[in-house]
């Protein structure tokens, strides 16, 4: 026999792998090749309905690709269930499939819209209808979502930090995956708009109405796991080396976990990640909650990670109001994006196999996999169910039955009784992810008519966390219905409990409720020394660390925020809630509590107190500036924080003099302490960094104020004062990104010697249309990989680029990874 090269032996073995054929999988579990690449090219995502027909995303832009006509989602069947599709059709033509849904005679799809040409339309969550059954939708997608991503960023660079996966929850919400292009003015059915700054977990009834946010402050998230209790898990993906990698997050509703700017350096007002697991890149989810499979396998999630080849279960113990896992290597797939189960237990996976970032029609396939002793058994075709019979599904042990179960139930509408569903979520015998699915199946059968019911409910031990949620799951709902129930929640010895009370107390949204609420606001002080305000590595807080103990805190200080409850947290100062009380103030932008806070300060002589006010008031200072979806922050963004982009408000100019009074008159300790403070919450207060106080004359118009034809014509009429333009420049963000001294450390495009190449109208118009006149150094170089480094280039030759960003962090790359170096389109100043 001729021996084979090393080379040679190493080409077979990865075509080998790509098959599936060398992988060291679970012996227990039966893997067979449903489809290749001939019928699922380039799948980024698949859904599989209960009665397993499988539909599957084909993507041939991938994540970076552009164009029409490059995306379906195909439908498939395996009607001999050898394990292989032997049916199939183009159900239908969508651009960028991103997430599916397939539920009833219904496909839910996230995912673009070219409209035949370029550019990019926008993305949507829509749904599709294949009534007569021919596996091909009735007709074009109905919109249910507009415009869920910014479309500037899907246009640039592709849909590689889009909008994502979607799934439902037994709750009937569609529960959406955001990535960090956030989105601008997205449209619901009902004409609910919300913008959104950064990634989270966007929520939305079936029909496209009542849509809101339920989790903030995430990067690049591609699908949720939701189990049988609602609770949600996602597998995140990386921030390329700003300590943000692969981690695992419990969601908890109205939770802040902190990207980009508050996980680092201000992490005591974030819900933290249950573990860091380096680098990767978190794709697909699925909760497996299926009787047919192995009791070591079943109720956990199963999280895909394209980047490591390799599908991970997370095995979770309960911690409090929240859980700890550990990280368990299950099934490994080339490059695998997503995956789901049927009624009858058939998971399926869809792999990308090298398929690259603009798709690939070669590559890519979806695998069957099913536990070793597995027995197939049809589902039942529901529709054809007596509704005595279909109620029976809500009983199943399958988590897949019971939510297309509920689904029928709800289309039928009056014809099932909802009283003989309610008789089971009463049932004491009946196992508790069955009694949840007939609450939330009940709630949503009733409406406000339920309530009386769930209250009820909720006096029940093992019931009372979802009694409560089924309540206050729809704002129509909560608003309707009593405090009392959510009250008595708030004294419960269980946090869960705690939890499910608090958000439901924000969605009822009756402001007398903050009086209680602030009692839970308890959180340890934090230290106010000037060595841990300072932003460095020794800084960092543990923001993947798992904290059960500020779930409950940080959940009442976001119900804080939505009751606006300024005169409940002011009243909190002196209680033992203190901490809590303050850092809600310092989340809420009101005029009321910046005047009850200064006042407190000018009427307190508690030193300790003291400084916790006047980082409250340095926080106050400015607030994010409105997102339009006209910049993005790019794959590193700084984290520093508090604001990404800080602006100042009506109460800035009354902050600043109440912060300036106090240093006055303060020892010089604690005037350095005040410094590092401000500095600290990116409060530019301008005597404080030695800016001359200037006698109040005429009102004269801002800049802000004018058109820009009107500040060009003003330079006619004014003459230039260099020093305090100097001294002014020095107060402004612009100062964290550009070097304004010689003796300063090289940041951004150099401001020393800008003069000389610009004059004072080019100047102006720099500062106010600074995309118009971008400094040609200020560039984006893009690696192979898709990643774009942005900031001032410092170096290209022919063996490497460095480029230098905002942080003055250079990052030196190799020319042969560069594509591509050009002067980037938009710059971080357009709204410092």
């Amino acid at each position: 026999m001729n021996k084979l090269s090393h080379k040679k032996l190493t080409s077979v073995l990865a075509y080998v792998a790509s098959l599936g054929l060398l992988q060291a999988n679970p012996s227990d579990l039966e893997f067979s090749r449903f489809t290749d690449n001939t019928l699922t090219p380039s799948p980024a995502c698949l859904a599989v309905h209960a009665n397993g027909d499988v539909f599957v995303g084909v993507d041939l832009l991938g994540s970076l690709g552009k164009g029409p006509d490059k995306g379906s989602i195909v439908k498939l069947r395996d009607t001999n269930n050898d394990g292989k599709a032997d049916e199939h059709t183009v159900f239908a033509k969508l651009d960028h499939p991103r997430g599916i849904i397939a539920m009833g005679d219904k496909v839910y799809a996230l995912h673009a819209d070219y409209g035949g040409e370029m550019p990019m339309k926008g993305m949507y969550l829509s749904v599709l209808e294949d009534k007569d059954g021919d596996g091909v939708a009735d007709g074009p997608p109905k919109h249910l979502i507009k415009d869920v991503s910014t479309i500037k960023f899907n246009r640039s660079r592709g849909a590689d930090h889009t909008t994502n996966g979607i799934r439902m929850g037994i709750d009937g919400w569609i529960y959406i995956a955001v990535g960090d292009f956030g989105f601008v003015d997205a449209e619901g059915t009902d004409g609910t708009k919300i913008t959104q700054l950064g990634g989270g977990i966007l929520r939305v009834r079936p029909d496209g109405g009542e849509m809101e946010p339920y989790t903030y402050g995430l990067r690049n998230i591609y699908d949720v796991a939701i189990d049988p209790f609602m609770n949600i898990y996602t597998r995140g993906n990386t921030n390329d080396g700003v300590g943000w990698w692969i981690r695992f997050i419990d969601h908890i509703q109205t939770g802040d976990y902190g990207y980009p700017s508050h996980y680092m350096y201000f992490t005591n007002e974030t819900i933290p990640a249950l573990c860091d697991l380096g680098k990767g890149s978190g794709t697909g989810a699925l909760f497996m909650d299926e009787p047919s499979w192995p009791t070591k396998y079943n109720k956990q999630p199963m999280m895909v990670d394209w980047g490591l080849n390799h599908i991970y279960i997370h095995r979770l113990e309960k911690d409090g109001p929240t859980v700890t896992q550990e990280a368990e290597n299950f099934i490994k797939s080339s490059q695998p994006t997503d995956l789901d189960v049927d009624g009858s237990g058939r998971m399926y996976i869809a792999a990308w196999q090298g398929a690259g970032y603009k798709g690939n029609p070669n590559k890519g396939y979806v695998d069957r996999v099913v536990p070793a002793d597995w027995k197939y058994k049809p589902f039942p075709e529901l529709s054809k169910l007596t509704p005595t019979n279909l109620v029976k599904g809500i009983r199943s042990a399958s988590a897949t039955a019971r939510l297309a179960t509920q689904q029928e139930i709800l289309k039928r509408g009056a014809l099932v009784d909802p009283t003989k569903v309610l008789a089971i979520a009463k049932d004491s015998k009946a196992i508790l992810e069955v009694r949840v699915a007939a609450i939330f199946t009940y709630t949503q059968m009733t409406g406000v008519k339920g309530v009386d019911a769930l209250i009820e409910l909720s006096d029940d031990k093992l019931m009372g966390e979802f009694a409560l949620r089924a309540i206050a799951d729809r704002k129509s709902v909560a608003q309707k219905s009593p405090l009392a129930p959510f009250l008595n929640g708030l004294k419960s010895d269980n946090q869960r409990v705690q939890v499910a009370s608090l958000v439901g107390l924000g969605r009822i949204g009756k402001a007398e409720a903050a009086n209680e609420v602030v009692k839970l606001a308890v959180t340890k002080p934090r230290n106010f020394s000037i060595d841990s305000l300072k932003k460095d590595k020794s800084t960092k807080g543990p923001h993947a660390t798992p904290n059960s103990k500020i779930i409950v805190p940080h959940i009442a200080v976001q119900t804080l925020r939505a009751l606006n409850g300024v005169d409940a947290s002011l009243a909190a100062i002196d209680s033992p809630a203190q901490d809590g009380a303050i850092w809600a103030l310092r989340r809420m932008h009101d005029t009321k509590g910046v005047d009850g806070l200064i006042a407190k300060l000018n009427s307190t002589d508690d030193q300790s107190l003291k400084v916790k006010l006047m980082d409250a008031l340095a926080r106050l200072y400015s607030k994010e500036a409105p997102y339009d979806g006209s910049w993005w922050w790019g794959t590193r963004p700084d984290p520093k924080g508090p604001y990404y982009k800080p602006i100042t408000w009506s109460a800035s100019e009354k902050i600043a003099a109440a912060y300036i009074a106090e240093v006055t008159k303060s020892d010089a300790e604690h005037k350095a302490l005040y410094t590092e403070i401000a500095k600290n919450n990116k409060a530019f207060i301008p005597k404080l960094n030695d800016i001359a106080v200037v006698a109040k004359g005429p009102k004269i118009p801002k800049v802000g104020e004018l058109s820009i034809e009107d500040v060009m014509l003003a330079f006619e009429k004014y003459k230039p004062n260099r020093a305090n333009g100097k001294k002014i420049l020095k107060t402004q963000a612009c100062i964290s990104c550009h070097s304004i001294e010689k003796s300063h450390s090289k940041k951004g495009p150099d401001l020393n010697k800008i003069g000389a190449s610009m004059n004072k109208l080019a100047i102006a118009e720099s500062i106010l249309k600074p995309d118009a006149t971008i400094a040609d150094n200020w560039v984006d170089a893009t690696t192979k990989d898709g990643t774009v480094h942005n900031g001032t280039l410092v170096k290209k030759d022919t063996t490497s680029v460095i480029v230098r960003n905002i942080a003055g962090v250079e990052t030196k790359l190799s020319a042969s990874d560069v594509v591509s170096v050009k002067k980037a389109s938009s710059t971080s100043w357009a709204l410092n």
